[in-house]
C-alpha cells in the first residue's frame, strides 16, 4: 500500500472484521473476495468493544492467503507495554502497515463492565510509532534492537461537531506523524468538498495520503439507522429519498449505484489519494463495486 500510493497510483483498500470465534476459515473466506481487488485490507480491533478474533491473529491469516493487511490498533485494551511489544511482534510476522486508533467506549460492547485502558490517546499512539520507527526507540527512550518499519495510519472524522475543527484535528495527527489517513464512512459529499478544500489549502494533502472512507447503503434502514443512531456520521436526506424512490429489493443495488458514483468523484478530487471501502460484511459485493469504479486491476509493485 505505501508503494501504491507513494507512486501516486489511487488507493483502494478493503475492510475485515474478525469472527465471534477461533474459525480460520471465516477469515478466509472473505478474504477471498478481497484477494486482487484491493491494495491492504483493515482488520478491525474489537470493534464497538465487541471481542472477536485478535487484529493481529487475522492479519497473519491475511498473509497467508497473499493480502496485505492493515493492522488495527485500539487504545481501549492495552496500555504502552503491550501495544510496543504487540508492535514489534506484529513487525517480525510480516505486518507492515497500522492504523492507531482510539477505540470504542467499552460501554457500547457486549462486555459494558470492561475496564477501558486509554494509557495513550490515538495522538500519542501515532508518535510512538513514529519514535520507535524512525528513532529506533521505546516511548521510554530505550534502544530498540531493531526498529519496526511500519507504514503509519489514523482515522479522521471529517463531520463531527464542531465541524471547524475537524481539519485542525487532521493537522495534529499529521504533526504527530501519521502517513495515511482513512476517513469515517462519507455520504454528505458538500460537507466534505468542504473540508478537502481546508486541507488543501493548509498544505495537509502535501504531507499526508488522504483515503475517502465509503460504506455501500443495503437499504433505507440502514440509511436511517447511520442517521439517527451512528454519532459523527453525516448522512443527507437525499440519500435515504434516493433508496426510498426504489423498491425494496433493489435498494442494495442502489446503495452500490451511489458508492460507485462517490468513488468517481474522489478520483478526480484534489488531495484525495484513494478510497477506502468498508463493505460491513458484504465482502462478497467488493469485487462487483471495483468493477464497476472501474478501479481494476490493482498496481502490481514488488
Amino acid at each position: 500500500m505505501e508503494k501504491v500510493l507513494k507512486k501516486g497510483h489511487f488507493a483502494f483498500t478493503g475492510e475485515l472484521g474478525p469472527p465471534r470465534g477461533a474459525n480460520a476459515e471465516e477469515v478466509r473466506k472473505k478474504a477471498a473476495f478481497l484477494k486482487g481487488n484491493v491494495d491492504s485490507v483493515n482488520i478491525t480491533d474489537n470493534q464497538t468493544a465487541m471481542v472477536r478474533m485478535s487484529s493481529w491473529a487475522s492479519c497473519l491469516l491475511l498473509i497467508q492467503e497473499g493480502l496485505e493487511p492493515n493492522y488495527q490498533m485500539v487504545c481501549r485494551d492495552r496500555n504502552r507495554l503491550a501495544m510496543q511489544s504487540d508492535i514489534l511482534g506484529a513487525y517480525a510476522l510480516g505486518i507492515r502497515n497500522i492504523l492507531c486508533l482510539s477505540g470504542d467506549h467499552c460501554k457500547f460492547g457486549d462486555h459494558p463492565q470492561a475496564k477501558g485502558v486509554f494509557d495513550i490517546d490515538s495522538m500519542q499512539l501515532i508518535a510512538m510509532v513514529k519514535k520507535m520507527r524512525d528513532e529506533g526507540q521505546f516511548l521510554s527512550g530505550g534502544e530498540l534492537d531493531e526498529a519496526p518499519k511500519m507504514f503509519i495510519g489514523a482515522a479522521a472524522n471529517p463531520f463531527a461537531d464542531p465541524f471547524e475543527w475537524r481539519v485542525y484535528r487532521l493537522a495534529k495527527k499529521v504533526s504527530a506523524g501519521v502517513d495515511f489517513i482513512q476517513t469515517q464512512c462519507i455520504y454528505n459529499m458538500e460537507k466534505f468538498r468542504q473540508y478537502m478544500k481546508q486541507a488543501n489549502d493548509m498544505g495537509l494533502t502535501e504531507k499526508v495520503f488522504i483515503l475517502a472512507g465509503v460504506t455501500p447503503m443495503k437499504s433505507v434502514g440502514m440509511a436511517k439507522y447511520m442517521k439517527n443512531k451512528v454519532p459523527g456520521m453525516d448522512v443527507p436526506d437525499e440519500i435515504i429519498k434516493r433508496l426510498q424512490g426504489v423498491e425494496k429489493k433493489k435498494q442494495a443495488e442502489e446503495g452500490i449505484k451511489i458508492a460507485v458514483e462517490q468513488i468517481e468523484e474522489f478520483k478526480e478530487m484534489k488531495g484525495v489519494a484513494g478510497v477506502h471501502l468498508m463493505a460491513i460484511e458484504w465482502e462478497h459485493k467488493v469485487p462487483q463495486i471495483a468493477e464497476m469504479a472501474k478501479v481494476l486491476p490493482r498496481p502490481k509493485l514488488e
